[in-house]
């Protein structure tokens, strides 16, 4: 049973129920030693004890739910009506068994099956004492009243438990809104703590790189003659060096216009200026209908800039096709090119140079979202790089 807050009254309902069948069952087995009916003791002992075998065993085994589990619960009261039937036809003291009986009706027949299960057993406990010992007021009465306590206290309990479920989910949906609401506002502060990162770099480090670049080119051109000017050079191109990759730093940390464009938008973008420039063709088959999480655009505009990057600087390819299409929980990403595609197993065990780097470096990106990579490439085929991950499974 879900803990709730009304876990107890529902725990002190069955047990008080439990309780109660007992010290009926007792009532008749005791009752049938002190005064025994007719010829019919032993069999009234024995079959109260196999009533009670037989309900502890469903208060144990038969849970109600759905398939099996249902069917089974059913069986078992089924077995427990028809024992109790006999016990009432045989002594009746048994009639008193059919108040922990209405609950049970009400519990896993449902409100109108149950209800008309409590007239029937009403009828039957009725009959059973007018036939034991004539019909009289109490024993018409009796069972009644007790039907209708138990109808009042069993929809009383079955409204309790749908109030229960339903906190419950109001519960839940609080959690999960507050969860979402905590990855956003970390997601937030992870976007706003890059941006800060790459605007601190480049005021700072590619700045400084920048002027120190232009101070040793203005030495350079003063006196291109004198003594260490070879020094002075390399110390320039170094510089270049640094200051470029200052600026890789800076693209990394700071996705284009992500927020405004979507990930479509933003690989359209680079593919019109920065691809385009370079002489790669990169066609873009993105849509933004679909909105995906911030984190995911930027893993995805990552992998899709190091692997263009790539495409540029070792494939000698003409053109690039980048699609995305998702198919119900499944996203499917992939970078495909006309270049001269290489061996995969030789760029995994070449360990130092930058394309073997830059695969690694988006097999771990996508294994951290849960996903998987492929790469299809052969000397001279070209290369596809498919990126596959489950959108429930990224964290």
């Amino acid at each position: 049973m879900t803990h709730t807050a009304l876990t107890p009254v529902f725990v002190g309902l069955r047990t008080g129920l439990h309780v109660l069948v007992v010290a009926l069952t007792a009532l008749v087995i005791v009752r049938a030693i002190v005064v025994p009916p007719s010829g019919h003791a032993g069999l009234v002992i024995a079959l109260s004890v196999v009533f009670l075998l037989t309900y502890a065993f469903g208060a144990v085994a038969a849970r109600p739910g759905r398939g099996r589990g249902r069917r089974l619960a059913l069986l078992w009261l089924g077995v427990l009506t028809v024992e109790w039937i006999v016990l009432v036809w045989l002594t009746p003291e048994a009639a008193y068994l059919v108040f922990p009986l209405f609950f049970l009706f009400l519990h896993l027949l449902g409100r109108w099956w149950g209800s008309a299960a409590i007239v029937v057993a009403t009828a039957v406990a009725i009959g059973a004492l007018g036939v034991h010992g004539g019909f009289t007021v109490g024993g018409v009465v009796g069972p009644l009243v007790g039907a209708g306590v138990a109808l009042l206290i069993g929809l009383g309990y079955q409204a309790l438990a749908r109030e229960a479920a339903q906190r419950e989910g109001l519960m839940q949906e609080l959690l999960d809104t507050r969860d979402r609401l905590a990855a956003t506002e970390h997601e937030a502060g992870v976007l706003a703590e890059r941006a800060r990162l790459a605007r601190e770099i480049h005021d700072t480090v590619a700045q400084g790189l920048s002027s120190i670049q232009m101070l040793l080119h203005a030495a350079e051109r003063a006196d291109p003659e004198r003594p260490g000017i070879e020094h002075i050079r390399l110390a320039r191109e170094t510089a270049a060096v640094s200051l470029a990759d200052a600026r890789r730093f800076i693209r990394e940390l700071t996705p284009p216009q992500l927020d405004d464009e979507g990930l479509g938008g933003a690989l359209r973008r680079l593919s019109s200026s920065q691809w385009a420039a370079q002489g790669l063709d990169v066609t873009v088959r993105v849509s933004d209908a679909i909105p995906l999480p911030m984190h995911l655009q930027t893993a995805l505009l990552r992998i899709a800039q190091g692997a263009v990057a790539n495409v540029i600087q070792h494939a000698h390819a003409r053109s690039a096709t980048i699609t995305m299409t998702i198919h119900r929980d499944e996203l499917h990403f992939t970078i495909s090119d006309d270049g001269d595609g290489f061996d995969p197993v030789a760029a995994e065990q070449g360990g130092s140079s930058s394309d073997s780097f830059g695969l690694r470096a988006t097999r771990e990106r996508v294994e951290q979202l849960g996903g998987v990579v492929s790469v299809d490439t052969a000397p001279g085929a070209g290369t596809t790089l498919s990126v596959a991950l489950s959108l429930e499974a990224a964290p």
